[in-house]
């Protein structure tokens, strides 16, 4: 399914995860961010954002906790940066599938 998102028209699966990384970009990401009710993006998100996508290319599956110990973030402060479903919010920013450990 194709949606314009950013003013580019990308691949997206029924919940709006990207299905093409490489369609991915920073003004996709910061659109995707409005949409999600984050707002503007600081340095913390994008150090996540790029945290996340550096474990995907690696295939290392993906969750809450492992974030909490990856020294990135904390688990109380990736909540309060993403607000309402952490993981979920920020893998779709990533342009990166939604991990098996979200519902």
């Amino acid at each position: 399914m194709e949606k314009i998102i950013a003013g580019k028209t990308v691949n997206v699966n029924e919940e709006g995860y990207l299905t093409d990384f490489s369609q991915w970009d920073k003004s996709i990401a910061t659109e995707i961010a409005r949409e999600e009710q984050i707002g503007d993006l600081n340095e913390k998100h994008w150090e996540i954002i790029n945290y996340l996508q550096e474990q995907h290319k690696n295939e290392v599956p993906l969750s809450i906790r492992k974030i909490g110990k990856s020294g990135v973030v904390d688990i109380e402060a990736f909540y309060a940066l993403f607000p309402q479903g952490p993981l979920k919010k920020a893998t779709k920013i990533a342009g990166i599938p939604k991990p098996a450990s979200c519902i």
